[in-house]
């Protein structure tokens, strides 16, 4: 038996089985190939990294699935032609991190929202799903496999302004990139945040590693009297280095950036929100939701909302690529209290150019609460799995911030029992104790045994909270059961297109 993994260098993987007498069976051994070097540690797990890009109104080109009744996340197919393709994801692979963010034992929907919160462009962590049962078999559930840079590590996006001095840097000569920056003392490179010993990465959200001398300085010549420079500095290039992680633009960290996002938070008065949402297209040319008519003395304006923002999230949920109904069913369904993303005309030019989401640049986000009700039939014959929970306790649930209680239902046998399927990180169902595969006996005083129970928990968002909920937890084995009946294989409610 063979397992192949891409490890970004020379080195190769081989499984060999090791007899285990207290088992009685072989079990699979990692080892290394003859040229291997055993001193870094990296070399059994290392993972791949795939940095993706897709053009407007496209997708990265990849489907990633849900897994219910266990961790990870996998990708279960890669579109031909596509980023997704062309940057080595295959099917199969497990999700680590999105950008630095490690997600391995993350909530699906806040893997969703990390990826979507990326925008144009996200660097993907992944490790091929052989390699990745191998190594976690012989590793602590609790060992992350992911690496990560470490606090403050991070690439920089600086917004550079001439002075006097000019941009305050000069560029280490060479016939072709890759390119380092010698820095003013006190000059405007140096003011913006630019570390000595720089490396280029981009100008103005081009890849300048391939330049010539000559067309870096035509491009630098060309930005006028500001330019936006992403760049590495020496301790950045020695860890992505020695991780094997590229220098990728999602991993960077603003500095004296020009223009940044701005969140609202709106209470619904008397007279409404007073605002009006129209889907046009931006001055980038790029369509989107903008806000205009914010009328004077009403919740919008007061917020700080303006005319001409453009709508970047709602209640921390990215709305690129929705469209304009999308958006409006999102605005309403978080009731009399809304939060919003928005940037204003310039910072849409700004982030535009330089590739990147705005979300990447929040000084914090709060982690997105799952919808209170998404449900979904699961098909089971055998509804004696539904009878049995042991024990029953309550539990108190308050909204959080974008109006969300951070838990989603399932349904087996077309309602006859409905449970826990998700729950969200942080959340208010987290906070409150729910966990996956509680069983849901009673919801506000009222016993949930039919199928017209659907419909009354579709309205709790409305409801006055607290949500008072009456749960059963079940065991282990009752909740694999449920989730995987019969197949043997997990039950897989949704997929994501990405």
């Amino acid at each position: 038996m063979e397992a192949a993994a891409d490890l970004r260098d020379s080195t190769s993987l081989s499984l060999k089985f090791k007899f285990n007498p207290k088992l009685g069976i072989d079990n699979p051994v990692l080892s290394l190939a003859e040229d291997q070097d055993s001193s870094d540690p990296w070399n059994l797990k290392r993972p791949r990294f795939c940095l993706l890009s897709k053009e407007e109104g496209k997708s990265f080109g990849f489907h990633l699935q849900q897994q219910l009744g266990r961790a990870g996340h996998v990708v279960c197919r890669v579109e031909p032609g596509t980023s997704a393709q062309r940057q080595g994801l295959r099917e199969g692979d497990w999700i680590l991190a999105v950008n630095n963010n490690v997600v391995e034992r993350e909530d699906y929907m806040v893997v969703i929202h990390h990826i979507r919160a990326s925008g144009p462009r996200v660097l993907l962590t992944v490790l091929a799903q052989q390699v990745h049962d191998v190594v976690r078999a012989q590793q602590d559930n609790d060992t992350h496999l992911c690496p990560t840079l470490g606090s403050g590590v991070r690439p920089r996006l600086c917004h550079v302004v001439k002075d006097e001095g000019g941009f305050g840097f000069s560029i280490t000569h060479g016939a072709k990139g890759p390119f380092w920056l010698v820095l003013s003392a006190g000059g405007a490179a140096e003011r913006a945040g630019v570390p000595p010993g720089a490396r280029l990465l981009e100008v103005n959200g081009v890849s300048v590693e391939k330049f010539t001398h000559s067309q870096l300085s035509r491009k630098l010549w060309q930005s006028g009297e500001k330019v936006t420079l992403l760049v590495a500095g020496p301790e950045v290039e020695e860890q992505c280095r020695r991780l094997g992680m590229p220098l990728a633009a999602p991993l960077a960290e603003g500095w004296a950036l020009p223009a940044k996002p701005r969140c609202l938070h709106l209470e619904k008065g008397p007279r409404g929100f007073g605002f009006l949402l129209r889907e046009e297209k931006g001055p980038d040319g790029r369509l989107g939701q903008f806000l205009w008519e914010v009328d004077p003395g009403l919740p919008a304006e007061k917020a700080g909302m303006k005319d001409g923002d453009r709508l970047v999230a709602v209640a921390g949920e990215s709305v690129e690529g929705l469209r304009h109904e999308e958006t409006v069913s999102r605005i309403r369904a978080q009731g009399t209290c809304v939060s919003l993303i928005v940037i204003d005309p310039e910072a849409d030019r700004f982030f535009s150019m330089v590739r990147l989401s705005p979300l990447l640049f929040l000084e914090s986000i709060e982690t997105p609460a799952t919808p209170l009700v998404e449900t979904e039939d699961l098909p089971v014959e055998d509804t004696a799995l539904c009878p049995g929970p042991v024990g029953s306790r309550q539990c108190f649930l308050y909204p959080g911030p974008g109006g969300g209680y951070g838990f989603r239902l399932s349904c087996v046998a077309s309602g006859l029992c409905l449970f826990i399927s998700q729950v969200t990180p942080g959340g208010s169902a987290a906070r409150a104790g729910l966990q996956m595969g509680d069983v849901i006996l009673e919801v506000n005083g009222y016993p949930v045994n039919g199928d017209n129970d659907l419909e009354r928990l579709q309205q709790l968002p409305e409801a006055e909270p607290p949500l008072c909920l009456k749960l059963a937890a079940r065991s282990q084995q009752g909740v694999e059961a449920w989730i995987s009946p019969g197949s043997g294989e997990d039950w897989i409610p949704t997929s994501e297109l990405l």
